[in-house]
C-alpha cells in the first residue's frame, strides 16, 4: 500500500481546499474548486490559473462539450454555468418548482445533456435528493429515494445505471434509469464499514468503481465482481489528506487525480486502470 501511495506526486499544491476535479479533453486541463468560489484550471504539468470566482463554495463540476463548467456552489445553493475563458458566472438551476437547492454537491452529464445533481442538504436530517437538470436549466427531482447524503455520483459506461454514494449510510447505490429516463429502484451496491465517510467516484474501463473516502484517509477499488481492495491509503494523512473526489485525467485517462479538501492540494498517480470515458454533451 505504501508503494502505490508512494507512485503518488503532488501536481499541485497552490488551491483552496480543493473538494472536486474534473477532466476537459478539450483543453487537455483539470478544473478544481476553492472552498471560497474559487474555480481553477490545472495543467497536467502543475501550473495553475483562477478562471473564475463565483463568491461561493465549489464542490462538484463538470464539463460539456463546448467546455462549460457545472459548478455545484454550496454558498450559493446553486448549480452555476461558468465561462472559463471570460470567467462569466450564470446560475444554470436553483432547484426545481417544489423545491430549492439546499446543499448541491455533484453532478454528473449522462449522453442527452442532462445533469444529475446530488443535493446532499443536511447530514442529520436525512432529506437528500438528486435533481435532474435538463439542457437549458428545467429542472425536477429525479429521485428522493437516497437520502442520507447522497454525495459524488458517476454513470455507468453504458448510461444505464447512475452510481451514487451515500456518504452517512455508508456506502454506494445504482439507480437505473429508464427509457424514459425516470430513476429505477435503487440497488445496494456496497456497504461500508461504519466508521467510513465515502465521498467521490469514478469509474474504470473495466467497470472498477474508486470510492473516495473523506474518512479515512483512502480510496477504494471495488471491482464488477465486488471485490474490494484500498488502492491508496495514508494513515496519519501526510500525503493522502481527507480525498473527497477522483476522476481520470489525461489524453488517455490513464492517470487517477485526488482532491484533497483538508489540504492545498492535488495528487496524480498510476494505478494501473484506464477510466472509463465521461459524457462531455452538446448542450447549447
Amino acid at each position: 500500500m505504501n508503494d502505490v501511495l508512494g507512485e503518488f506526486e503532488i501536481l499541485t499544491e497552490d488551491l483552496d481546499h480543493p473538494e472536486d476535479l474534473a477532466w476537459d479533453p478539450l483543453t487537455g486541463r483539470i478544473y478544481a474548486g476553492g472552498e471560497a468560489g474559487q474555480i481553477y484550471a490545472v495543467t497536467l504539468d502543475g501550473e495553475v490559473a483562477q478562471v473564475a470566482d463565483t463568491g461561493g463554495g465549489i464542490l462538484g463540476l463538470a464539463v460539456d462539450a463546448a467546455g462549460a463548467i457545472y459548478a455545484c456552489d454550496e454558498g450559493r445553493a446553486e448549480v452555476l454555468r461558468v465561462d472559463p475563458s471570460s470567467g462569466k458566472v450564470q446560475t444554470y438551476s436553483a432547484g426545481s418548482a417544489e423545491r430549492d437547492m439546499i446543499e448541491p454537491n455533484y453532478c454528473a452529464f449522462d449522453a442527452a445533456g442532462n445533469l444529475f445533481v446530488t443535493d446532499s442538504s443536511e447530514w442529520e436530517e436525512q432529506n437528500g435528493v438528486i435533481y435532474r437538470i435538463a439542457p437549458g436549466g428545467e429542472t425536477v427531482v429525479w429521485t428522493a429515494a437516497l437520502r442520507r447524503y447522497p454525495n459524488g455520483c458517476c454513470f455507468s459506461a453504458d448510461g444505464r445505471s447512475l452510481y451514487v454514494v451515500e456518504s452517512s449510510l455508508p456506502g454506494v447505490w445504482r439507480v437505473p434509469v429508464a427509457a424514459d429516463g425516470a430513476a429505477g429502484e435503487p440497488a445496494l451496491v456496497i456497504e461500508l464499514p461504519a466508521a467510513h465517510v465515502p465521498d467521490g467516484l469514478a469509474l474504470d474501463d473495466a467497470g472498477a468503481l474508486y470510492i473516495a473516502c473523506y474518512r479515512p484517509d483512502r480510496v477504494y477499488r471495488l471491482t464488477s465482481g465486488g471485490d474490494l481492495s484500498a488502492v491508496v491509503d495514508d494513515p496519519r494523512g501526510l500525503k493522502l489528506n481527507t480525498p473527497t473526489n477522483v476522476a481520470f485525467v489525461g489524453p488517455g485517462l490513464d492517470r487517477l487525480a485526488i482532491a484533497n479538501v483538508g489540504e492545498w492540494h492535488l495528487l496524480v498517480g498510476d494505478v494501473g486502470a484506464r477510466g472509463a470515458p465521461l459524457f462531455y454533451p452538446s448542450v447549447g
